[in-house]
């Protein structure tokens, strides 16, 4: 009985110990990305930032998360409490169970899935059934008009995100996210594929609902879009799943088109740095880019979102396809 139980409970309590250990580290990443975000954008306004609780402000994560538990949960009287409470539970689940095929290093993968790109893929489409859920359970006019845009918005860019992951997996062979990181031992995907490097990364914005392209949120004309009614933990965990979706964009960019834990290149200096430094330094510099477009651009219009993401990235992300493809084929570069 007791070999029995052993051979049950061991398995899995090792990988409950593997998920902790990507949990955890990821949200005390999401914790502190926020306060990189105020100190950076500070630092750019030439202004402080928060520096009062704890030392140089490091504390202040801590107070911005004992505030949003302590505030009460308020649930309008005429919305759909059960869709209510279960969109931002669901938008935060979903940016967590997406780390799940993402390679630290060689090896160092949760799900070393032959298909992980695809259910990369999936799980960031399915976010959006969070944010449209949130507007229609609030019953108000402005949370539902801001959930529309936002479904809107993703949808239109997962299409040309969708076309420059075919890019990628054309030239790897794999949609194995080990493969494609291994394939850029030579040469980093962002030299070869630029162009689609800065598609991806924009559209990663418009994805994650990040300047300039936060209309879902546009405080002007929707005070505050889908998030509207939501109040204390629920409007947190919206926070948490929108930070925590920032730097699944980010880790995909640097996978797909940074080489993922390989160091810029195989001398002697740089081979000791373990793999997961690697790959956290080119995620904490795409995160910076996150916010210096933040600090820098003005808000598209929402007329002007739209036509970039179907008149300019959709034709340009096909015709890249439709190019790489024939150059693979003319020059029997095929994997």
């Amino acid at each position: 009985m007791v070999e029995l139980w052993t051979a049950i409970a061991l398995p899995g309590l090792w990988i409950v110990a593997k998920v902790l250990m990507i949990v955890v580290p990821l949200l005390v990443a999401v914790a502190y990305l926020t306060l990189f975000e105020r100190k950076v954008m500070a630092a750019m306004q030439l202004r402080m930032g928060p520096n009062i609780v704890g030392p140089w402000g490091l504390w202040q994560p801590f107070a911005d998360g004992l505030k949003m538990f302590v505030k009460e949960t308020v649930v309008p009287t005429n919305s759909n409490r059960v869709v209510f409470l279960i969109a931002p539970m669901l938008t935060f689940i979903l940016a967590l169970v997406a780390w799940a095929v993402i390679p630290f290093g060689e090896g160092l993968v949760l799900a070393n899935l032959n298909v992980g790109i695809l259910y990369l893929f999936a799980v960031s489409s399915l976010g959006v059934y969070g944010i449209i859920m949130a507007g229609w359970a609030s019953n108000s006019r402005y949370a539902f008009l801001g959930a529309l845009r936002s479904a809107a918005q993703m949808v239109s860019y997962e299409v040309s995100m969708g076309f420059v992951i075919v890019t990628v997996l054309l030239v790897v062979g794999s949609l194995n996210l080990s493969d494609i990181v291994l394939a850029q031992q030579g040469v980093w995907f962002v030299f070869p594929l630029l162009p689609m490097a800065v598609v991806f990364f924009i559209s990663a914005l418009a994805e994650t609902n990040r300047h300039p392209f936060d209309l879902p949120e546009a405080e002007s004309e929707l005070v505050a879009g889908y998030q509207v009614e939501y109040s204390a933990m629920t409007f947190g965990l919206f926070f948490l799943g929108e930070y925590a979706n920032m730097i699944m964009m980010s880790g995909m960019t640097a996978i797909l088109f940074l080489g993922g834990w390989l160091p810029p290149m195989d001398i002697v200096p740089f081979t000791w740095i373990p793999g997961p430094i690697w790959l956290a330094l080119k995620v904490t510099a795409l995160l910076f880019v996150f916010v210096w477009v933040r600090a820098t651009f003005p808000r598209y219009r929402y007329d002007q979102l739209m036509r970039l993401g179907w008149k300019v990235f959709l034709p340009l992300s096909l015709l890249w396809v439709v190019l790489t493809a024939g150059a693979l084929v003319a020059f029997d570069w095929l994997p």
